[in-house]
């Protein structure tokens, strides 16, 4: 099984990392990074690198597609290189899956049309304005194609993939490999359960608000 997991600029790189560290435990599988162009990219915040080792041509058929989100998701909302690519893999792809805005991103591409499809919180509702049937779920299946939620959701959304692929049994033994057990600080992972006025604040700075989210 071929993983293409899309990487650019500006990109959240939980978002990537953490299914990969999940997906990765599939037996005979392979993943490799694409993007535009080979070299480095960085994260939307610190500067923390990844590298794309593979141009979008050079991957033309992977049997598993993901795309993260993160602010650089911006930059690919427009057709061009990346949706082609998309459209073309997705075409043979057994899976095609996203975590936080990069369910946009697949959107935009027009392959979720009339799809269930989650996103990031601030962001979910904007999958309406591009045929997509927006969810508030932590990971939405519909067909072969399977969105996770805000960041951290993508290791939940890998979880749930793999359990699919291989059964529970694998996926149960994956979770405790990796000691995915979660015990936040605080109940304040969801805008239902977070204090009102820390709501407010990310509401208040948030590239989605006028959106509509």
């Amino acid at each position: 099984m071929q993983i293409a997991i899309l990487l650019f600029d500006r990109l959240t790189v939980l978002d990537a990392i953490g299914p990969y560290q999940v997906l990765t435990t599939l037996p005979d599988s392979e993943v490799v990074f694409v993007g535009e162009r080979k070299g480095l990219v960085r994260d939307e915040d610190t500067g923390l690198g990844l590298m794309v080792d593979y141009e979008l041509g050079e991957v033309p058929r992977p049997d598993l597609i993901l795309v993260p989100g993160g602010v650089g998701q911006n930059d690919h909302m427009a057709d061009g290189p990346v949706h082609e690519w998309l459209r073309a893999a997705d075409a043979t792809s057994t899976w095609t899956t996203s975590v936080c805005t990069g369910s946009l991103v697949l959107a935009a591409a027009g392959l979720l049309d009339g799809r269930r499809a989650t996103s990031h919180w601030l962001a979910v509702d904007t999958l309406a304005q591009y045929g997509a049937i927006p969810t508030r779920e932590r990971v939405v299946m519909d067909g072969k194609y399977v969105t996770g939620a805000g960041v951290s959701a993508g290791i939940d959304m890998a979880l749930s993939l793999v359990a699919t692929i291989e059964g529970e049994e694998f996926a149960q033994r994956v979770q405790l490999g990796i000691e995915y057990d979660p015990q936040p600080p605080f109940n304040a992972g969801s805008p239902e359960t977070a204090p009102e006025a820390i709501v407010a604040q990310l509401r208040g700075r948030s590239r989605f608000v006028l959106q509509g989210s």
